[in-house]
């Protein structure tokens, strides 16, 4: 059974923590992005809901709409989503409604990290926005209260998603490959709000101290 409409409204109700409150990223990168915060930019990220969070989003609010891809490539991407994703778009960050930003937005630049054994153990991030999300350079301001209402959005969003649940298991799969090929270990958000690395070959997690995440992490701003 897919997640309803009033699911999603559930879940926006208890995920609402910012990543850290002492920092606003987006001030971040903006600069550096002709004023735009790369997590708002639609050349950059362009936000999936799927059927029950969409429906949810346009009684809601004016805010969002249809993406339409700019050429083939974004074609073939878009056009590979699990049935009834939809592309969205909204009207720009200084329009930002946050309560009735989509679940990518209000955890990016991060997803649910699961280990080889498909336990959900923390959060990982997308590293394609290496060099360009300053949080992704400063994963040791985001705060616990964030880490906490991310989780329990995700782990109630599995629970009637099996398709939502694959692609996270797989996307973690794919990290570790990345990684492993650079020779790189995987900074990790331990959902217990501790720092962990993974391991290249063979995705052993093990603990990692924040002198070592300020040293080791991509730098920023690096890209952009």
């Amino acid at each position: 059974m897919p997640n309803t409409p009033q699911d999603f409204a559930r879940v926006y109700a208890k995920f609402q923590a910012p990543i850290s409150k002492r920092y606003d990223c987006g001030k971040k990168c903006a600069p550096l992005n002709q004023g735009i915060p790369v997590c708002c930019d639609h050349d950059r990220a362009v936000p999936v809901a799927d059927k029950g969070e969409w429906d949810l989003l346009r009684k809601r609010t004016d805010l969002w709409s249809i993406y339409t891809p700019k050429n083939k490539t974004e074609q073939k991407e878009f056009g590979g989503m699990a049935e009834g994703c939809q592309s969205i778009v909204c009207k720009g960050a200084k329009f930002c409604e946050r309560e009735n930003r989509t679940i990518a937005c209000r955890a990016f630049p991060f997803f649910p990290y699961f280990t080889k054994e498909k336990e959900l153990i923390g959060l990982g991030y997308y590293w394609g926005f290496e060099g360009m999300c300053w949080v992704i350079s400063n994963l040791t301001i985001v705060e616990k209260p964030f880490i906490d209402e991310m989780i329990a959005a995700c782990e109630t969003i599995f629970k009637k998603d099996q398709d939502e649940y694959d692609t996270y298991t797989g996307y973690s799969a794919t990290m570790r490959g990345v990684f492993t090929k650079r020779n790189k270990k995987i900074p990790l958000l331990g959902r217990d709000g501790k720092l962990y690395w993974v391991l290249p070959d063979g995705g052993k997690v093990v603990p990692a101290t924040k002198a070592e995440f300020k040293t080791k992490l991509a730098k920023f701003p690096n890209g952009l």
